[in-house]
């Protein structure tokens, strides 16, 4: 049996193949109106068969094993492109054509990928390629398949590289690198940085220092001034170690699709680039997960294997298509948190109706900690909005979406009027307006 697999088994005919049996069959039924062509087609097809043969004995008999490897990271981004490559090396004493094909994880659907390459004899090369995955979670490569010709092209070989592998898909790492800039104290926009003033100045303690011209005479100390005969002044710097807790909301509304992503993908990303910047201005960071009950929580640190954390928390996250219970979010919030504290909640209402049943709880967080309301502009209503009405068809959703669109910007009037700070974004924009707003809080010394 393993001889019949590996001499007859992985053989494949090419349509070089069948192009000249073709011929030769053509000839033959010629030869019956054409009798002048005597023996010619049974000569053909003896050199045709040779040919064949000859293919056979060096892709079979005189063969050596050609090799692949696929080389990538241990882990994906979601989201993002991620680079993959190929090595493939021909073993053969002369030149081949090869045929790649990678098996490719299921949640991708990509049932036609194959790449093509000529190699001399030993010759190898590197094949690139890139993958966008949008869901998180286990995605499993399978082997790689290489089909290889001689310069004849009349016979295909195959071999099957074992190359099974799981690789893990976690929330956007890459975007740690893109943002990195924005732990500075500078705000990035799309048009450029912005400085923040400071409002009134923090009162962390720092240290003692002699008196010179300029310094705030407000911060005068006078037991050290009077030990010292001279005047001393207290200085002091940031405040540090702030409290900040990202709360994700997982019920259904999140599991809305944007560009391939779901918004609580979006919310996962923007996350864990908020929770490096956070670190990296030397605050605690936290996370909550919720939907219709409490799910993962993270208290407060800013140990740089925090960020890690996060990130293992975050990986396997997925929404239930329930309705988020926001009166048990209360609950655990008061009974987990005893400080002060920044809670950005990234969350998504669709209606007025869907704010005024929560409000009421998000008041009364507000009244304890500061807090932070993200949710989603449907961008898909903004194409409608701005599209031509044609018709009486086209003038009635174009209304429909203009009247939810209004009703977006109610829910941010809404929260403002009960003192809740809040961010309508798109979801390619959450990362940086996120960002943004942190860093202006920072700023502002709000927490």
């Amino acid at each position: 049996m393993k001889l019949f697999r590996r001499y007859i088994g992985d053989l494949f005919l090419t349509p070089r193949f069948y192009i000249g049996m073709g011929v030769c069959v053509l000839l033959y039924i010629t030869s019956f109106f054409f009798t002048s062509l005597g023996n010619l087609p049974g000569i053909l097809l003896r050199v045709f068969l040779l040919l064949a043969g000859i293919d056979y004995f060096f892709l079979f008999i005189l063969s050596k094993s050609p090799t692949a490897k696929r080389q990538m990271s241990e882990r994906l981004s979601n989201g993002d492109e991620n680079k993959i490559s190929v090595i493939v090396k021909n073993e053969f004493a002369f030149e081949v054509d090869i045929e790649l094909i990678d098996e490719l994880p299921v949640q991708f659907q990509i049932r036609d990928w194959k790449r093509s390459v000529r190699l001399k004899a030993k010759e190898q090369a590197k094949l690139i390629y890139t993958l966008r995955p949008v869901e998180r979670g286990e995605y499993h490569f399978g082997d790689i398949l290489l089909y290889v010709k001689s310069l004849l092209g009349l016979l295909s070989r195959r071999y099957k590289i074992d190359a099974a592998m799981m690789v893990p898909v976690f929330p956007s790492f890459m975007q740690l690198r893109k943002y990195e800039l924005l732990s500075r104290a500078t705000l990035q926009s799309e048009s450029g940085s912005k400085r923040m003033r400071k409002i009134g100045h923090s009162m962390e303690f720092e240290q003692v220092k002699e008196y010179v011209h300029g310094d705030d005479v407000r911060t005068l100390n006078w037991k050290a001034s009077a030990r010292k005969g001279g005047l001393m002044v207290n200085t002091y710097t940031d405040e540090k170690s702030q409290q900040v807790y990202c709360i994700i909301d997982k019920g259904r509304l999140m599991k809305m699709p944007f560009a391939g992503l779901t918004l609580l993908d979006y919310a996962i990303n923007s996350c864990l680039v908020l929770s490096s910047v956070c670190l990296k201005k030397q605050d605690r960071v936290g996370l909550i997960t919720f939907s219709n009950k409490i799910g993962p929580v993270l208290p407060a640190d800013r140990k740089p294997i925090q960020k890690e954390n996060i990130l293992q928390v975050l990986y396997n996250q997925k929404t239930n298509f329930l309705e988020s219970d926001f009166e048990m979010l209360y609950m655990q919030i008061r009974n987990r948190i005893k400080h002060r504290s920044l809670l950005i909640l990234f969350t998504n209402f669709e209606s007025l109706s869907g704010l005024n049943r929560q409000i009421d709880y998000l008041r009364s967080l507000a009244s304890h900690h500061l807090l932070l309301v993200i949710f989603f502009e449907n961008t898909e209503l903004r194409k409608l909005t701005n599209s031509d009405a044609n018709n009486i068809e086209d003038i009635y959703i174009r209304t429909v979406a203009e009247k939810f669109a209004f009703e977006k910007r109610l829910i941010v009037k809404e929260l403002m009027k009960y003192g809740i700070l809040s961010i309508l974004t798109s979801p390619e924009s959450l990362t940086i307006d996120t960002v943004n707003k942190y860093l202006e809080l920072k700023a502002r010394q709000a927490v």
